[in-house]
């Protein structure tokens, strides 16, 4: 199944993906973010097993910054959430200068910065600088390709028709989920 199938599951059940943001206001707000599969997954089985959907993932309002970062930054300060962003180049600037031009832009970036900020931390830009130099070198780790799909080439059934071929494996997990987890209506009424 693929993102877009496993969050519709979830938005049927109130299985919680996005992830909110604390603000210094005491508001509790959804952003745009959501977690990443093996995160979702997990709280899929989770409800499966205790019926239970779980808590969302919550950013600290003590790394939330509403405003924009300042023009200048320093290696010593802080990465809060809301400034990881194309936009900010002075936040890109900086993270190029930290790792002799290396740094770019993408996926493991934005997957590190995210780990810091659901522990509740706002990594000084010298750490991420550090962080993602590792985590770039063992990147292959830290990001998860399509399983299925590697998973059917190894035995040999990714072919032309592999689209065809998880569509249907889709529908029939999707079906078993509805027949095992149905939805609940206010009223009590079961919907499969």
């Amino acid at each position: 199944m693929n993102l877009e199938e496993i969050r519709g599951f979830c938005s049927e059940r109130g299985i919680p993906y996005r992830i909110v943001a604390e603000y210094p206001n005491g508001k509790v707000k959804a952003t745009k973010d959501a977690d990443r599969k093996p995160i979702v997954l997990a709280r899929v089985r989770r409800y499966l097993t205790t019926g239970q959907v779980g808590q969302p993932t919550r950013i600290s309002a003590q790394i939330v910054r509403e405003e924009n970062p300042p023009a200048r930054l320093e290696p010593r300060d802080r990465l809060y959430y809301r400034w990881y962003a194309k936009e900010f180049e002075g936040v890109i600037r900086l993270l190029r200068d930290l790792t002799a031009g290396r740094f770019r832009d993408g996926a493991v970036a934005r997957v590190l910065a995210m780990q810091f900020w659901t522990r509740g931390e706002a990594p000084t830009f010298e750490e991420f600088a550090r962080s993602w130099t590792k985590a770039k070198a063992g990147e292959d780790r830290l990001l998860t390709p399509e399983y299925a799909y590697l998973t059917d080439l190894k035995h040999g059934r990714a072919d032309g028709d592999w689209k065809a071929l998880r569509k249907a494996k889709a529908k029939s997990a999707l079906e078993t989920l509805r027949r095992i987890a149905p939805v609940r209506a206010a009223d009590g009424r079961l919907f499969r």
